[in-house]
């Protein structure tokens, strides 16, 4: 699957591991993802794209509101048990 600016994904590796993001921006073979809580849209973490599993949930950041996104993220966090429900 193709990663897109908005799109929700979930970290496979470092200390974030099982967490999802919103990536705010690709390029390089780099996703900077915001969680809009310690991440915000203005300083997003960077990240290798093959330490991220895409999900099919793509905001649309540009208009989005800071609220919006995090309570999307709670609702993937607190609902996704398994990586695999997921994908």
């Amino acid at each position: 699957m193709q990663f897109v600016k908005g799109m929700i994904v979930r970290s496979k590796a470092g200390h974030d591991k099982g967490k999802f993001f919103v990536a705010v921006r690709i390029e390089n073979g780099f996703a900077y993802l915001s969680d809009a809580k310690g991440r915000s849209l203005d300083n997003p973490k960077k990240k290798n794209l093959i330490h991220l599993a895409p999900t099919k949930t793509v905001l649309d950041t540009d208009n989005a509101d800071i609220s919006v996104i995090r309570s999307s993220l709670a609702e993937f966090n607190s609902k996704v048990t398994s990586p695999k429900e997921v994908l």
